[in-house]
């Protein structure tokens, strides 16, 4: 599967979204930078959320079954 390369890694990007929640936890941030912290981690979890939404629809797409590619939906109790 080829990257863009302007976007980071998944990995990369969860693991910024996590510093950023440590560091608004500390509770040691201005409010001006807690703000722009907040909004750079919430426009990183927007595209998370996106970017998992779009493997959860090749998942689908390419889902096999006797062989044959099928598209089912996703159970993620299943897996």
């Amino acid at each position: 599967m080829a990257k863009d390369a302007k976007q980071p890694a998944f990995e990369k990007s969860l693991e910024d979204l996590e510093e950023l929640v440590r560091e608004l936890e500390a509770g040691d941030k201005g409010l001006d930078e807690s703000l722009a912290l907040f909004e750079k981690g919430v426009t990183l979890s927007k595209e998370l959320s996106k970017r998992l939404e779009e493997v959860k629809t090749k998942v689908e797409a390419l889902s096999k079954e006797n062989g044959k590619l099928v598209k089912k939906p996703f159970d993620a109790d299943a897996a």
